[in-house]
């Protein structure tokens, strides 16, 4: 870090100095001798982003693994793998035991053996889709035996593509749930085009069954995000800096879980009685929401006051540097405070409610003293109001050790 010396006094910060994309980005450093985070930060998370061809590498190493130990194609490998979330020592142990079994439960064969077709043996075959007599070797089939011709086949294929279906293709036959292998797929299919969308719809589904990898929400994004546990935590995007719960996707809600947010959100938009619920047990819910709103022209108000302070001499860039850490600490206390009301909301009456709210409402107070010590804050101050960031992150944190549910 450079010295005070080392920067003119006369400098000023301009709308790209400092990056205020998310509440979370001033990640701390932690050297060999301090606690492990794990132990000491409830919302610590391990995850790596991932480009598309680096997942496409990991995947194939999984494809790699289980064709060579199980003597198959990797055709099929695929189709087990995305049965079976990728769990390849399951997949192993299940496919030794009963291999049959497993092929049925991946819908890779049929439930029962396909009944011989009289005129399989014949040089001619009539179509059931098109109707159309055609040569035997124009015709093919999946595990289940039903015989269609390759130009329907193909035509069915890129009917399906264009809905952006692709591993969930079956056979065309009626009742019949077996699927189409990739390595069937792409013989059928004879368009560069095609076979293209086929591959990348086929891709977003592996990503979509692998329970370690989730797709950046963030609009038009190729990160993918991988995480060996797939908790309920917060992920950052290292491209687009979007920030959200790796387990379901959405706008990171601690410490409100993936089924209670999902009930709350239903809940707003179909009825009126959650905005009532607001109004009587929740402190000013809507000016916590419009404050996060805010927090840009807050920020923005702060980098004008200090570039005012260091035109007048009043100090450095460094001198001010904790008012800005400051305001990014409001900005995460009031992010997790609007989380806490959907927690509440579902709660059942009793000791933990009672103890949940409680420090819900510690937390709303040194909110609140932490937002009008930055307001009035002078760089003789900054002892009181480190004080004061350093309360307000402790309420927040025991706050979430106490409920975080991952």
């Amino acid at each position: 870090m450079m010295s005070g010396e080392e920067y003119d006094s006369d400098m000023e910060y301009s709308d790209d100095d400092i990056c205020y994309e998310d509440y979370y980005n001033n990640e701390e450093d932690y050297d060999a001798e301090q606690v492990d985070p794990s132990k000491t930060d409830p919302e610590y998370f391990v995850f790596d982003c991932l480009t598309v061809e680096e997942v496409e590498r990991l995947l194939n190493e999984s494809v790699e693994i289980l064709s060579n130990t199980l003597q198959i194609t990797p055709s099929l490998a695929k189709v087990l793998l995305h049965a079976h979330e990728w769990a390849i020592p399951d997949i192993i142990v299940k496919y030794r035991g009963d291999s049959c079994r497993l092929l049925v439960l991946s819908k890779i064969k049929p439930p029962h053996p396909p009944e011989p077709v009289a005129s399989r043996h014949m040089r001619h075959q009539v179509c059931p889709v098109c109707v159309a007599t055609q040569n035997i070797d124009r015709f093919n089939s999946l595990a289940c035996g039903h015989l269609f011709c390759k130009d329907c086949w193909t035509m069915h294929f890129e009917v399906q593509i264009a809905q952006g279906i692709s591993t969930g293709i079956g056979c065309m036959a009626q009742e019949c749930e077996v699927l189409a292998p990739e390595d069937f797929v792409l013989t059928m299919l004879s368009r560069p085009s095609t076979r293209d969308k086929y591959q990348q719809f086929a891709f977003r589904d592996y990503v979509k069954s692998h329970p370690q990898l989730r797709f950046c929400p963030g609009p038009n994004c190729q990160v993918v995000v991988r995480a060996k546990e797939p908790w309920a935590k917060r992920a950052i995007c290292n491209v687009c800096r979007t920030v959200f719960c790796f387990r379901c996707g959405t706008d990171y809600h601690a410490p409100t879980d993936c089924a209670t947010i999902k009930k709350w959100l239903t809940k707003c938009a179909d009825d009126s009685e959650t905005a009532n619920y607001i109004s009587a047990h929740t402190k000013d819910w809507e000016n916590h929401s419009k404050s996060l709103k805010l927090e840009e022209q807050t920020l923005q108000k702060i980098k004008t006051r200090i570039n005012k302070k260091v035109m007048n001499a009043s100090g450095t860039w460094i001198d001010w540097q904790y008012l800005l850490d400051a305001a990014t600490l409001l900005a995460k206390c009031r992010y997790t405070l609007q989380y806490t009301y959907p927690y509440a909301y579902y709660m059942e009456p009793g000791p933990r409610k009672e103890l949940f709210e409680y420090q819900q409402a510690q937390l709303e107070a040194e909110i609140e003293n932490l937002s009008w010590k930055i307001e009035r804050a002078e760089t003789t101050d900054r002892g009181d109001l480190e004080n004061q960031m350093d309360i307000a992150e402790k309420r927040r944190t025991t706050l979430l050790k106490d409920f975080l549910e991952v």
